[in-house]
């Protein structure tokens, strides 16, 4: 765990969360999107959602509502946005524009098979692949001929000396020599301008002070650091945060791993828990584990942030979600179990009030799909396995049995009586608790694994459970 410190903010705090639509939200960007929001929060600044749609072979509309979606649903709400780099063609092409006209980009003609050429003499040379600047203007240099009809790239000319380097407030400081980076294309032969040369422009005109993301991204930043000195544009402060790795230690995968996270909300799970997992996963405070966002918001400064890869752990989500569950509200429960159990076919009609059902199963059940399921016992009528009803209604519970079926009609109806009145019964009959707990839960549930009798019995309420003893008995 790193405490690197974050500079306390000399102007306000703009901060982003960036994702390509090419898929689902994932862990690892909600996470960097809960960090962002948080941040932006703690210091009273403004969060900006940016969709990065220039892939336009694999950006779809169905990811950008996808991500939007899973953001709606974790309550990370944005303040400004969402903005499409589609939709800001003009402003790019403008500023390629400018860059060619100062000198800081330039025209480069070769083909991709030239350039491919370049890099695998540099390989062969032992050298890191790279264009080799054929194209780039120098004083003195004579360039070569333009191929006729070739539409040209755009190049940054990259600075050949020197190095960038940057103070990471996830990392540490992070030195990038710029001999590593060759002249980034930022514009491709049709005018459509590349990945990192839209992404230092957006930060600059979105004026974002803070950029957390994703640790696979460290390689980009010294490109785009170098595109916003080009331009004299101010830095923004980044923070790159390590991968989440899946339960077994590996980089997640959709095949091993629920990396999707919509498909949290389908397995019962509560986006609080979610967050706060998320929040976990990479950040601490103390030795806290439990705590709610506008916690997460008042302690979330940039510090305390591991600069170490996290491991999912699918039974601390378990854990975390059933502690959000038992403070749930029972009503809230119920409009998230009940489609579920519909479609499991339960009757609702005549049978108890769901919300009162689910306030004495929660205790017990890790996500709202266990608590459905748990739940169905009250509503659908029991089938008993005949081997069961052998097996414990036998001929020394019956008189207990009926005793108790005759009590059932006047007692008071409630957890209390009832269970006073059980033991009346089996004190009567000389009998133990298993012996009539047993066949009252096969009448009335038709299973044997319930919660406490007392308390089923009471739900059912007196109709139900006197019809369903005339039935057995």
């Amino acid at each position: 765990m790193t405490n690197v410190p974050t500079p306390a903010p000399a102007k306000p705090v703009r901060t982003r969360f960036a994702p390509s639509p090419t898929g689902y939200l994932h862990l690892g960007g909600a996470r960097t999107a809960l960090y962002s929001w948080a941040f932006a929060r703690h210091f009273g600044g403004t969060f900006v959602l940016r969709i990065e749609d220039t892939d336009l072979e694999r950006s779809t509309p169905e990811a950008v509502q996808a991500i939007i979606e899973g953001m709606e649903w974790l309550g990370l709400n944005h303040d400004e946005g969402p903005f499409y780099q589609m939709q800001r063609m003009d402003r790019y092409r403008e500023v390629v524009g400018q860059m060619l006209e100062a000198g800081t980009a330039y025209h480069c003609y070769s083909s991709q098979e030239e350039v491919q050429a370049m890099r695998d003499r540099a390989t062969a040379a032992g050298e890191k692949p790279r264009y080799d600047g054929t194209w780039r203007p120098e004083p003195g240099k004579v360039l070569p001929a333009i191929p006729e009809g070739r539409k040209p790239v755009v190049r940054f000319k990259n600075p050949l000396d020197g190095e960038v380097s940057w103070d990471d407030f996830v990392k540490g400081t992070i030195t990038i020599g710029n001999k590593e980076l060759d002249d980034l294309v930022i514009a491709r032969p049709d005018g459509t301008p590349t990945y990192n040369f839209c992404v230092a422009i957006d930060d600059l005109d979105m004026e974002i002070s803070h950029v957390l993301r994703g640790d696979d991204h460290v390689n980009n930043t010294p490109r785009q650091i170098n595109i916003l000195r080009a331009i004299g544009a101010p830095l923004p402060l980044y923070g790159h945060l390590p991968m989440i790795l899946g339960s077994d230690g590996a980089k997640m995968s959709k095949r091993k791993d629920a990396v999707n996270v919509m498909q949290y909300p389908a397995e019962g799970y509560l986006p609080e828990a979610i967050l706060n997992y998320l929040a976990r996963l990479g950040w601490s405070h103390g030795d806290d584990e439990v705590f709610s966002m506008e916690q997460v918001c008042a302690w979330f400064d940039g510090t305390h942030l591991s600069n170490s890869a996290a491991q999912f752990n699918i039974e601390k989500l378990n854990w975390l979600n059933n502690h959000y569950i038992k403070q749930a509200d029972n009503e809230r429960l119920a409009e998230l179990a009940k489609p579920r159990m519909l479609a499991g076919g339960a009757v609702f009609e005549g049978a108890p009030a769901l919300p009162v059902v689910l306030g004495l199963l929660k205790e017990r059940t890790n996500t709202v799909n266990e608590l459905a399921d748990a739940a169905m016992l009250f509503y659908r009528e029991p089938q008993p396995d005949a081997a069961l009803l052998t097996q414990h209604v036998t001929d020394a519970v019956k008189p207990a049995l009926a005793d108790f079926a005759e009590r059932c009609k006047t007692v008071e109806w409630n957890k209390a009586a009832l269970a006073a009145m059980i033991k009346e019964v089996l004190a009567a009959h000389g009998l133990k608790m298993p012996q009539i707990a047993m066949p009252l839960r096969l009448f009335i549930t038709g299973q044997l694994q319930t919660p406490a009798i007392d308390a089923v019995l009471e739900i059912f309420g007196r109709d139900t459970v006197v019809a369903r003893l005339a039935k057995f008995l």
